[in-house]
């Protein structure tokens, strides 16, 4: 069996990891071979980035003395699995470019791609809590709730991309007008309402002041008024977001990512709003934090080339 690489590839950073071939021996005291990570340098264009990716696995090479036979790599966006260009990216470079056919030339060597939300769910199911807990669900839902919303789709421990590569976008389904445009284009996405940017935003219209959302939650815990009417506004529509992928897809399980899975409300108070929108007289999907943090992309983007 060979070693396994993967490759984060996020705006401003770029993180790589090689785990060892046996990496399911012992997923609690699982220890990299390498994992490193450099600036992306997104502002000095595409064929830079490609180049930085290049350089990064060289470090990984030199460190480990181990060679990849092939790359799994996460991405902002996703690769429209029709033309094979990139789409939907907040690293607007990669937009329109032909990334996976590019590295591979590269890097010579095959790449599978996916994105960065997808990387997450894969990895939060086969290292990660669902792993963990020791579960063996048919399907699991990561959330990425933070700067922006998205998901990824696991079924039988397989990722679930999706004929325009867009499975799992939960982000950009219209919620509440009330969220305003999105940079999608359309008006009052998931994405508008209950992001972290988004509920900063709601504060500010309620009080003129333009404070992170850490410290919303602790003014919520303070008493804060309008704090309590931000919280309140993620709550219901969380609960509103998440239960129309269970009422569609009904996973066993799904796991939050982001800064906002951190907040603990979400998973007391959180599940009683999915309950009173999902379309049963119960809840049995279980709902989890994240265990493995930051890592979760990098090892996500290695599950790719593991069977």
């Amino acid at each position: 069996m060979e070693a396994i690489w993967g490759i984060d590839l996020g705006g401003t950073k770029i993180e790589g990891v090689v785990l060892p071939a046996d990496w399911q021996r012992n997923l609690q005291q699982l220890q990299p071979l390498a994992r490193l990570r450099i600036d992306t340098e997104a502002d000095k264009g595409y064929m830079h980035i490609l180049h930085q990716i290049q350089k990064l696995l060289q470090m990984l090479e030199q460190e480990t003395g181990l060679k990849p036979a092939r790359l799994g790599i996460g991405t902002p966006g996703t690769r429209d699995p029709v033309t094979g260009l990139m789409k939907n990216s907040n690293t607007v470079c990669l937009n329109g470019q032909p990334l996976k056919k590019d590295l591979e030339a590269l890097l010579r060597i095959p790449v599978i791609m996916a994105n960065d939300a997808n990387c997450f769910a894969l990895a939060e199911s086969r290292l990660g809590r669902v792993a963990l807990e020791q579960l063996q669900p048919e399907v699991v839902f990561g959330v990425i709730m933070g700067t922006g919303v998205g998901g990824g789709l696991v079924v039988r421990n397989q990722l679930i991309q999706g004929a325009q590569g867009i499975a799992g976008e939960w982000g950009h389904n219209f919620l509440d007008a009330s969220g305003g445009p999105c940079y999608c284009g359309k008006t009052g996405c998931v994405e508008t309402v209950i992001s972290g940017p988004a509920l900063e935003r709601y504060y500010a219209s309620l009080t003129g002041q333009h404070i992170k959302l850490k410290t919303i939650v602790q003014r919520f815990q303070e008493g804060d008024a309008a704090a309590r009417q931000t919280i309140e506004r993620l709550l219901e529509n969380f609960g509103k977001a998440i239960s129309v992928v269970i009422n569609i897809v009904d996973p066993d399980v799904v796991v939050l990512g982001g800064g906002l899975a951190n907040i603990d409300l979400l998973y007391s108070e959180g599940l009683q709003r999915i309950r009173k929108y999902v379309f049963n007289n119960r809840l049995d999907t279980r709902i989890y934090p994240p265990a493995l943090g930051d890592s979760a992309g990098v090892f996500g983007a290695a599950m790719l080339v593991s069977a």
